[in-house]
């Protein structure tokens, strides 16, 4: 596959080129051409697969969280885990998030969902699968774009040091193993979900803990607060 071809930004994309040369990857991309041949509608748009790489260079990557698949809704996935469009109604696992941050700094609950924001300070907002067919939770798992974030995750774990990562509910902390706590702050809980929140993502801490740490690194904490969108 052309370098050319690839939709990745350029300082993920010199460490990942060969990714895109591998077995798995020309499978992934098989499948997606094919479903795209059936008449199936795939989420989200080919140009926002890779939006969390492109709003988030590598070396600018200061907090990492990491979600599952794409929002499978009508207008929902745009390519940054928990987040979606303007406009589109605040998802309920988003909705605790942003209970848990006002609880935690007393910033205002935000009206949208859209997270670019932090995307653009430095939180790379990756879930494990890129894509899924839509009204069809999950249907893209399995096909090759775990293998793919896992390499992302390894990428961040060798290369970068002092990177928080945040792993909510148990697919999240397998997926983050291999993370090395010693060179990085690893944060753990439930998952925001209303089905698990209340299991101790409420009262986690970890926006506050993520900013303490990345202060004493000396580097500038992550304001969790959103922009109103006009």
């Amino acid at each position: 596959m052309p370098q050319r071809a690839i939709q990745l930004e350029g300082s993920w994309l010199v460490k990942l080129a060969d990714e895109f040369e591998q077995p798995y990857m020309q499978q992934l991309r098989q499948f997606l051409r094919a479903e795209k041949r059936q008449g199936k509608r795939v989420f989200p748009a080919g140009d926002e697969i890779f939006a969390a790489f492109a709003h988030t260079p590598l070396d600018k990557v200061k907090v990492v969280i990491l979600g599952q698949d794409p929002y499978h809704g009508e207008g929902q996935a745009h390519g940054l885990c928990f987040s979606v469009r303007p406009g589109v109604k605040v998802p309920p696992s988003l909705q605790n998030i942003y209970k848990e941050i006002n609880a935690e700094l007393g910033l205002p609950i935000p009206t949208h969902g859209h997270l670019t924001s932090w995307a653009k300070q430095g939180v790379l907002l990756l879930n494990s699968v890129l894509s899924v067919e839509c009204a069809r939770a999950a249907s893209h798992q399995g096909k090759g774009w775990e293998t793919f974030t896992d390499r992302v995750i390894e990428l961040i774990n060798r290369e970068r040091e002092g990177v928080v990562f945040m792993l909510w509910g148990s697919y999240a902390q397998r997926k983050g193993a291999i993370i090395d706590s010693e060179r990085h702050c690893v944060l753990q809980a439930p998952h925001p979900s209303p089905l698990s929140a209340h299991r101790g993502f409420f009262g986690c801490g970890h926006f506050q803990a993520a900013n303490d740490y990345l202060t004493q690194r000396g580097l500038a904490p992550i304001d969790w607060s959103l922009p109103e969108i006009p």
